[in-house]
């Protein structure tokens, strides 16, 4: 009696180890390849040479509505990105009392995602343009000292 218990259980363990992964949550992915590419970008700026010598001082982005997408997610996919860089920069928050006189060393980031054009519907899923804005100035410049931006679609049903 105690055998076929044991063989039950030993085929429902080994089950549930064959089964597949749970599949990455689709928003974190499409975030985490956009913002690898941006941070691809940021470090390629002659600006920033050596990176591993700078400070990077990321605002909280500005996000579309329509993207529906929360500005705390790009942030954090952003901040991943950078801290997964190696030899990246170090990465703080900013925050306003960060403003005023900072080192030859120090950056601000901003960042804007915004839709470029309506949803777009095919036969198979809803894509929606967007464009990745990113900006570097220094923690007390009104002037941006480098931009670049980032065009592409998302699947909303990822969304």
């Amino acid at each position: 009696m105690l055998r076929p218990i044991a063989l039950l259980l030993f085929f429902t363990l080994f089950a549930g180890c064959a089964s597949q992964p749970p599949e990455p949550d689709p928003i974190r992915r499409a975030l985490q390849n956009l913002s690898d590419r941006a941070v691809a970008r940021v470090l390629d700026v002659d600006a920033l040479q050596p990176t591993q010598e700078q400070v990077l001082l990321l605002v909280s982005p500005q996000v579309d509505n329509s993207l529906e997408i929360g500005s705390e997610r790009l942030l954090e996919s952003l901040t991943r990105a950078l801290l997964g860089a190696s030899d990246g920069p170090q990465v703080l928050d900013w925050r306003p009392a960060m403003s005023g006189e900072g080192g030859d060393h120090q950056w601000r980031m901003e960042s804007r995602l915004e839709a470029t054009a309506p949803r777009l519907r095919l036969s198979d899923r809803d894509l929606l343009p967007y464009r990745l804005t990113l900006s570097l100035y220094r923690p007390d410049g009104e002037r941006a000292l480098w931009q670049t931006e980032i065009e592409g679609a998302f699947d909303a049903t990822a969304l």
